[in-house]
This record gives C-alpha cells, structure tokens and sequence, in this order.
C-alpha cells in the first residue's frame, strides 16, 4: 500500500508501527457553528479511508478531536446569550446529525479539549522545563519556534521566510513574533482552568498535541485533516510534540483537498459558502457524498450544479443495474476485488475504483440479459464493493423514485397513471397509453416497462 506523505511530498509504502494496528488522529471542528462543506470533505475522505484500512484486515483507531473551548466559540456564545456548553453540545450534536446522514462512520474516540486539560498543562510544563516555552508576565504562554530546529518541515519553509511573508500579531509579550501562545490568560468573565501560570485556557495548538499523544501514543501512524492546517496548526503540533517528547510526531501526513464552489474558493463573503444541512435540503445525501468520493482525495472538489447532476446520474447508472435483484453471495470475477484493491491501495484512487465499479455494473448489466443465473452474485459484489466507499446500500428503487417529498404527484397518483396506462395497453389503445408516459416523462416520472410489470423512476431537476 502506497500513502501519499505531506511530509516527505512523495508516495510511500505504508507500514504501520504495530503489525496489523494503525492508529490515526485527525484534526476535526471547532464546534461554534454548523459544519460546512470543507467540513464535509474532510469527514467523507477519512471515513472512506478508514472503511478500505479495515477491509484490508487491520484494526483502525480512529480519533477525531472536537475544540470546545475557543476564542470564536467565546464570541459565539456571547452574541447568542447562551451558555458556551449550551452552544457546543447543540453544535456537536448538529455535527452528528450531519455526518450521519453523509453515510460517515463515527470515529473510535472523539476527546474534547475541555476534558484534557490536565494533560495540556503537562505537556506546557515539559516545554518550559526543556526551554522550549516561557510564561510571559500577562499571564500567556508562549511557545519558542527558533528553539526547534525541524520547525517548517511540513510545509517546506524556513524561518526567515515565514517571518517575513507572514502577517505576525504584534505582541509585546512575545520574545520573538514568530513564537505562538500554548496557554491563554483569561479576560474577566471567561471560562477558565486553574493553571501554574494563573486562570486561562489553552490555545488552539496545544490541544491536539497533548489529545493525539494522550490517545495514540507518542508516535503513532497517520494524522489528517484539512488543506488548509499544514500551516501554522500541524507545524505547531509538530514542533510541539516532538520537542516535549524527544521522538518523531506521526510516521505519515494526510491532507484532504479544499472544496470550490463554482471554481471559486468558498467563503461568506463572496457569498458562495454552504452549511452541509443547507446542501442537504436540495440534494439526496448519497448524491453529496458520491460527488466527495468520485475525486481523489487529494485533490479539490467543485461544487456546482452541473457537477451534482453528474453524481446523480452515476449514482442511478449503479441502482438502475442493482434495481430488482436480490444480491446473493456467489462466486465472482475476481478481477473486479483486485482490480479495486490496487487502485485503493495506490493512496486511496477513489476516481480509480470507481471505474471498477462502472466496470462491474455493465458485467451485471449484460448478466440480466445473458446469464441471468449469474445476476444475484454480481449484484452482491457491487454492493459489497461500494460499501467500502460508503456508497450503494439503499433501496435501489427507493433511491430511483429520488424522495417522495420531491414528487409532482403522489405515489398513489402515479399508481393509478400506471393502471390506466395498462388498461389502455390491454384494450389496444396505444395512443392513450403513449399519451400517458409521455405525460408522466414531462414531470421527470419516467416509466420502465419488464415482463415483472411497470416501475418508475424520478429524474428530479437540477436545484
């Protein structure tokens, strides 16, 4: 298996610490808000890629943190005159939902910042006592980044250049600007933690340095998250760690692509940015998720309308294949397994795999006609292999019909359009049976004649 390294900016052979047991950490929300697309793609990517490490036969544990304590969840709360754990739990159950209904696996261990203080302050204590850290006389603690020597190999910078393109707060507290705070010294009226260095609460970096290490270990295999922590969130947790510990952070570095909207960079203030239950209101969750898995991980994601309709088409190409057949385990090409296995294998090529599955659904496709005995076993197959990519475990006819709540008319309507359209049939009137489909097609209800009788499906209109 072939890992794409952040680190290293090259493909690897992946060989976890312990044989057979990889642990992997990504970085997840910050619970102030509802989660958003970006949020979305990173869920999706790391949930195909832990389903595909377990179909491999190793046991995966998954930790994805949650930051409940931060200075926008401070502003938050106050602007909603809500308690902070009032807003975090409604935010972290808002995430749930979300994710759950993207088909996303709910990682292994999901620690909050608020329930690891003890092992922050810990991990400030070992800096300081190692001169990596200083407490500052307001109260902050600041981390030294010219006292690591490694710092910048993530994103293959140097010190004089990040001091000089980067917009560094000026803080005269600090003892140089570049250095970045561990500990925050509470403002009256803040939620705080007792502390060596008075009331505060911890910074952003230190949290997951101090919950990744506390759950995986001191070293540990895979630690992902979004294009845009390489720098400075993953530079920090580095040189955090490695310097309170004295061993190399994590083996191998993952990052998910952005997410564009209409091949432009998703932001609110060019109006373009999308909550994930905002998307899902206009389009089947499996659409949204397809469209996240149909690109390489790695690679950006553009969200548009036309791009959506594809998914949606690829998506029908499968269930209409799948629709009417009950999978049955058989024997199979067994092309098909090592044929997804190696695209996987080859750092995750999900666009790859995906190709497989197409193949695969027009072998069953040509077994219906020819070999109809061989049907129940290929559907099975795709099944099992869309599984894996968290796709494909619907009701193939439920997914077809696209929603009743998006329907023209009602099902029973339909039914009863599908009867008279028969009864014409039977008495030879082939213009008022021709005049009914044709009628139902005008509404996106397109009718599929078999000798099992008449289906239908609902090409819903692009939102």
């Amino acid at each position: 298996m072939q890992i794409y390294n952040t680190l290293t900016r090259r493909k690897e052979a992946f060989t976890p610490i312990e044989p057979g047991r990889i642990r992997m950490y990504v970085c997840g929300m910050t619970v102030y808000d509802y989660c958003h697309l970006g949020h979305a793609r990173v869920m999706v990517a790391f949930d195909v890629i832990t389903r595909y490490l377990r179909h491999r036969g190793y046991d995966v544990n998954y930790v994805r943190n949650i930051t409940d304590i931060d200075d926008k969840i401070l502003r938050r709360a106050e602007e909603n005159g809500e308690s902070i754990a009032s807003l975090t739990e409604r935010m972290i159950a808002a995430m749930h939902e979300d994710e759950s209904r993207l088909f996303v696996l709910r990682p292994d261990h999901e620690p909050r910042a608020t329930g690891h203080i003890g092992e922050i302050i810990a991990m400030i204590e070992t800096l300081i006592a190692k001169g990596y850290a200083y407490a500052a006389d307001n109260g902050d603690v600041y981390y030294r980044v010219r006292r690591f020597e490694g710092y910048g190999k993530l994103n293959n910078r140097d010190l004089d250049e990040m001091r000089s393109g980067a917009r560094v707060e000026v803080d005269e507290h600090k003892e140089d600007p570049l250095d970045f705070v561990l500990w925050k010294a509470a403002k009256p009226g803040e939620e705080s933690w007792s502390s060596p260095w008075g009331e505060g609460r911890p910074g952003w970096h230190i949290e997951c340095s101090a919950m990744s290490t506390c759950c995986l270990g001191e070293t540990f295999d895979i630690h992902g998250g979004g294009p845009d922590l390489t720098f400075p969130h993953h530079e920090n947790e580095i040189a955090q760690s490695e310097a309170a510990t004295g061993k190399p952070y994590v083996n191998t570095w993952m990052h998910a692509g952005a997410v564009r909207v209409n091949q432009e960079k998703m932001s609110k203030s060019l109006g373009n940015f999308f909550t994930i239950r905002e998307v899902l209101e206009h389009h089947d969750p499996e659409v949204v998720r397809y469209l996240l898995v149909a690109s390489h991980y790695r690679s950006p994601i553009n969200y548009a309308p036309e791009s959506l309709a594809e998914a949606r088409k690829s998506l029908e190409r499968f269930y209409n294949a799948l629709e009417g057949l009950e999978p049955v385990e058989g024997e199979v090409d067994g092309r098909f397994d090592e044929r997804f296995v190696a695209a996987m294998d080859d750092d995750f090529n999900t666009p790859e795999a995906l190709s497989v599955l197409f193949d695969l659904a027009r072998e069953l496709n040509r077994a219906r006609k020819e070999a109809p005995g061989q049907a129940p076993a290929l559907a099975a197959e795709l099944r099992r292999l869309g599984g894996i990519l968290g796709l494909l475990q619907q009701d193939p006819a439920a997914f077809l019909k696209g929603g009743a709540d998006d329907l023209p008319l009602s099902e029973a309507e339909i039914q009863a359009k599908i009867d008279q359209r028969a009864a014409a049939k039977k008495a030879k009137d082939f213009a008022t049976a021709d005049g009914i489909r044709d009628e139902l097609a005008a509404l996106g209800i397109v009718l599929k004649d078999s000798r099992e009788g008449t289906t239908w499906v609902f090409e819903k209109p692009d939102a």
